[in-house]
């Protein structure tokens, strides 16, 4: 049975939220993240609205056709890169750029090294431990993705663990462990996820990759949204029985 339960989109909010954090990090490029759907607000619709996003940022090869046929025609970043060669095809047909987190994507890069046009992403581990080369392996990575990739340069990038708690020492050490592991190595990087963007202002380097932020969701423990002059993008209403 219905409870008329509704959610409610306010696209303009999203733009509003980009452009407050566009003010937070004015000499970085935004990387909008919109996996899951747009955070379950809908990819094609928060696609459509990110006019003004520098890249958009995918999950899958699934989502990247998805912001295609919806007219996207900006840069588009696959987050986890390709894991075979139909998604690598797929890939390379959306003219999208990916990342490299992973020993087999190199192998599947070097079998197919002639088709390369676009930016590759190599993503180190400075500790969340989720994907990621280990930082002593960043150098000979990022000498082999130079070798194959087309004619942008390779960018670096690391993904925080903690960044949410401004107190929390965790992500100073990951921003020196990822220092120390490209120092001297050229090339755009990109750190900072929402919560850096917000608490650790010395991360925002080329290219920040705002997500839950930019649905008017805090992404610090400590500064509700509206504290940070942020909007929520989607509202639920539902009838009450009592």
């Amino acid at each position: 049975m219905s409870r008329n339960t509704i959610a409610r989109i306010n696209l303009s909010a999203l733009g509003q939220n980009l452009a407050r954090i566009r003010k937070l990090a004015p000499e970085s490029q935004v990387t909008c993240v919109i996996k899951a759907d747009g955070y379950g607000h809908g990819l094609t619709r928060v696609s459509s609205a990110l006019v003004d996003a520098d890249i958009l940022a995918v999950a899958t090869v699934d989502e990247g056709r998805a912001c295609r046929e919806n007219g996207w025609c900006g840069r588009l970043l696959l987050l986890e890169g390709s894991a075979n060669v139909p998604e690598f095809e797929e890939m390379i047909t959306l003219g999208a750029e990916m990342v490299v987190h992973h020993e087999t994507q190199l192998q599947l890069l070097r079998q197919r090294k002639h088709q390369i046009r676009h930016a590759l992403w190599l993503k180190i581990d400075t500790g969340m431990h989720r994907l990621g080369f280990p930082p002593e392996h960043a150098r000979a990575v990022h000498s082999e993705l130079e070798r194959l990739r087309g004619p942008s340069p390779t960018v670096l990038m690391s993904h925080f663990a903690c960044a949410d708690n401004p107190l929390n020492p965790m992500t100073q050490r990951q921003i020196q462990a990822f220092d120390e592991a490209v120092s001297g190595i050229p090339g755009p990087v990109s750190l900072a996820n929402s919560a850096a963007i917000l608490n650790f202002p010395g991360s925002h380097r080329d290219f920040i990759r705002p997500g839950i932020m930019l649905y008017g969701v805090s992404p610090s423990i400590s500064k509700p949204a509206a504290e940070l002059g942020l909007d929520p993008v989607m509202t639920l209403q539902c009838d009450l029985i009592a």
